[in-house]
């Protein structure tokens, strides 16, 4: 009978004692890696993703897309895509420039549209008003649909519209766009103009916050000018959201989040929501993009001569000249930056995602699209955040903050 030494020190089989070490280091490391990958997915899938900013709407009404097309290539989101994700709730921007005519039937139009989908689609997606029906189709692996008007002005200076808004679904009003209304000041007229009337909120904009928290509609303090935001946070007697806005220590523009306004939404028990956008992330992105602007300003003009928005001339151009346009995107490492510089600030229960695709013409690379989003989830990993740290980062806090608005 042979007798087999199983303390000899070359004690491999004699399979692998055929396999030369590097493979063996390559073949030892890729199976870390799938084993890492597998876990990463499960915490993302686990988790709540919710994302409290999109304009999807917008490509709708300018474009013609629905979400449930493949839409790859041309848009950031489509409902195949936001499953890909793990996306389980996604609140809708509805959104336009304060020159549009009649805003408030605008809005109701884009609704509508939101509406048509989720009837089209209810295996997929399905139209939720609270945060109880909200858990209960992310359990179901369907995406939560809610909406969010995105400026004030909008409502039309009718406080009624506001019920009729919140009737329909919509769950948080940003208090202006960058135009201001009658009754708040953007952060945009704050910073560029001179000759305002008034800053902050009229009586009429406190009612309009007061008549917010009556009913339940999350006060969103994105786009306001410093002076509205502290009006808002002085006369609000529920949690606020910045939907989908970044810091300005970390990236100097008007439309980020200082230090003080962190913290005041932090003792406020409000979040604040990333956005993703290059120029909101990284403070080398807008000189770019006026050079890149100024480079092809015939065809940018062109565009502008047609009717066109500015938005649409940029994308454009962006489309003309994908190269140009990716080198200035910045660099995906800093959406993780912005996170952290929040949680360092005032703690990991006041930071939340609201990325703006689909509302910007420049993500950060590697986030291309509403797919990638478990990239956010591995970073947050590396960087040792815990299960529960990443599980209110990428949706728990929003709730809790939609929970204590709800009446």
């Amino acid at each position: 009978m042979r007798v087999i030494n199983f303390n000899t020190r070359n004690n491999r089989s004699p399979i692998l004692s055929a396999i030369p070490p590097t493979l063996l280091l390559i073949f030892a490391l890729s199976l870390e890696s799938a084993v890492t990958a597998q876990k990463d997915d499960r915490i993302h899938r686990k988790a709540i993703l919710v994302d409290t900013h999109n304009d999807f709407l917008t490509q709708t009404m300018e474009k013609g897309f629905s979400a449930d097309m493949d839409l790859k290539g041309k848009t950031h989101s489509d409902l195949n895509r936001w499953h890909i994700g793990g996306l389980d709730a996604q609140l809708f921007s509805v959104w336009c420039d304060g020159d549009k005519r009649q805003p408030y039937l605008f809005a109701m139009r884009q609704i509508e549209t939101l509406d048509a989908l989720t009837k089209r689609n209810p295996g997929s997606i399905v139209k939720v008003k609270n945060s109880k029906q909200l858990l209960k189709i992310a359990k179901q692996h369907k995406i939560a649909a809610m909406l969010g008007v995105e400026g004030g002005h909008m409502m039309e200076d009718d406080i009624t519209k506001l019920d009729t808004f919140f009737d329909r679904g919509v769950r948080y009003m940003t208090l202006t766009w960058n135009n201001s209304t009658t009754w708040a000041t953007s952060a945009f007229d704050e910073t560029s103009k001179k000759d305002l009337p008034h800053k902050g909120l009229s009586d009429f904009g406190k009612q309009v916050v007061t008549h917010m928290n009556k009913l339940g509609m999350i006060v969103d303090i994105s786009h306001v000018g410093e002076q509205t935001f502290w009006d808002a946070i002085n006369t609000t007697s529920k949690p606020v959201i910045a939907s989908h806005s970044s810091v300005y220590s970390l990236c100097p523009h008007p439309r980020n989040l200082k230090d003080s306004q962190i913290v005041a939404i932090a003792k406020n028990g409000g979040v604040i929501q990333i956005n993703f956008y290059s120029g909101f992330l990284d403070s080398s992105y807008m000189p770019a993009k006026t050079a890149f602007i100024t480079r092809h300003k015939l065809e940018w003009d062109s565009v502008i001569a047609s009717g066109k928005a500015d938005h649409l001339a940029d994308d454009y151009l962006y489309n003309q000249y994908p190269e140009e346009a990716a080198s200035m995107r910045a660099p995906f490492d800093l959406v993780i930056q912005h996170i952290q510089y929040v949680i360092k600030l005032v703690g990991v229960d006041y930071v939340g995602i609201g990325s703006d695709f689909d509302g910007i013409e420049a993500p950060p690379k590697l986030l291309d699209d509403v797919s990638t989003y478990p990239l956010i989830t591995k970073a947050l990993l590396v960087k040792g955040y815990s299960r529960s740290d990443i599980y209110k980062i990428l949706g728990g806090n929003f709730i809790r903050v939609l929970k204590a608005n709800e009446r």
